[in-house]
């Protein structure tokens, strides 16, 4: 029996944001700390208030400026717009779970929307963060990748997204009592690797000790990618040894070009080899990340393969396999593999000794799960 279908449909690849938009305005976020104080004293203010605003802001997560008591009141207005503008406005929360998964749409200055999803669990809570408004990536069974790309977002944008996050379980908003945010994955809106700069000041922000950020720890932090291999060299170098997330979803180049059209530019031998060579200088298991989809990449010798293509580099516990059952979109022709054929997928995995995870979907119901993020009002 022929596996072939009719052709799949995609968008065209798209790397760079459209040109000629407006930057939101400078925020704290978006600068290191001898950044923020030299803006401050370029305005004329004393630069030693730039530690006080990012104590609040990263500190105490503190968004009332009524509540910065230790600033000047004749000079608090000016400070706060100075490094702490409105970057996002949150239009809707939608709770699932029993309100242990929290997906807000944000709309930025310019009008685009975005979303993140806070996800709480017995041990941890996860922020689930956008890098860009919409993707570039064109993914066919992705939501966000059939919606094109709008633009890029800034450092501070991305970063606002997890502390509001922390803002809320600081306040006891999301049920289980007060608590901190622990991990972070840039596995919202966009290819985070398509925005490099940003998404690694959002990285730096998100890891300086506080108050210069929010003092999370780098293992705290996986950044996604569909297989951005210059990218993915370049992460490598940066000596945060964040985990990497590689979006790979078929072991073969003929599938991969079409449900993965940056495979079109690096095979999945060169996009593999990436990440074997990130595991290896930072010393940080790779997540590989399977979008199982019934009848296009789910079939057992696509698992033989996969597990085949990853032991070519050796068993020294360098990758994991996460499966991530499809989520639906509406109006696609895409669906979730039969647990049957997962649980077969799994087996042929760890029966060639990869450790396999088959991903727990919080907030599917409210559109919140992977690849379903469309940031519609």
């Amino acid at each position: 029996m022929s596996e072939t279908v009719e052709p799949i449909k995609t968008l065209p690849l798209v790397f760079d944001e459209p040109r000629g938009r407006k930057k939101p305005p400078r925020h704290l976020a978006d600068l290191d700390e001898a950044g923020r104080k030299a803006l401050l004293e370029e305005m004329g203010l004393p630069g030693f208030r730039a530690k006080q605003l990012s104590t609040h802001y990263f500190g105490r997560l503190v968004d009332d400026p009524a509540e910065m008591t230790d600033l000047p009141a004749g000079q608090r207005d000016e400070l706060v717009s100075a490094l702490l503008p409105d970057l996002m406005t949150p239009l809707r929360t939608l709770e699932a779970d029993k309100g242990t998964t929290r997906k807000t749409l944000w709309k930025l200055f310019d009008g685009a929307l975005v979303e993140s999803v806070l996800m709480r669990y017995p041990d941890r809570a996860t922020v689930c963060v956008s890098s860009q408004a919409g993707c570039g990536m064109a993914c066919p069974f992705c939501a966000t990748g059939m919606g094109g790309l709008q633009r890029n977002m800034t450092t501070a944008e991305i970063v606002e997204q997890v502390v509001a996050g922390a803002r809320s379980m600081a306040r006891g908003e999301v049920p289980g009592g007060p608590g901190r945010v622990s991990n972070v994955v840039f596995m919202g809106m966009g290819e985070p690797l398509a925005n490099y700069k940003a998404v690694i000041g959002a990285v730096r922000r998100l890891t300086d000790p506080s108050p210069a950020g929010l003092g999370m720890s780098a293992r705290g932090v996986t950044v996604s990618t569909v297989g951005l291999v210059p990218r993915i060299n370049q992460l490598a170098d940066e000596g945060i040894p964040v985990t990497l997330a590689l979006s790979l979803h078929a072991p073969d180049d003929e599938l991969r070009n079409e449900l993965v059209p940056i495979n079109t530019r690096f095979s999945v031998a060169e996009t593999v080899e990436a990440a074997w060579n990130y595991a290896a200088k930072t010393k940080r298991r790779v997540s590989i990340e399977y979008a199982m989809m019934r009848g296009i990449n789910d079939q057992a010798h696509r698992a033989d393969l996969l597990g085949d293509v990853l032991n070519s580099y050796g068993d020294w516990g360098w990758v994991h396999v996460n499966l991530i059952p499809l989520n639906p979109v509406e109006g696609s022709k895409w669906t979730a593999s039969d647990p049957a054929d997962e649980r077969e997928f799994v087996r042929r995995l760890e029966a060639k000794g990869i450790p396999t995870t088959v991903r727990d979907t919080r907030g599917r119901e409210i559109d919140g799960a992977c690849g379903q993020l469309a940031a519609k009002e």
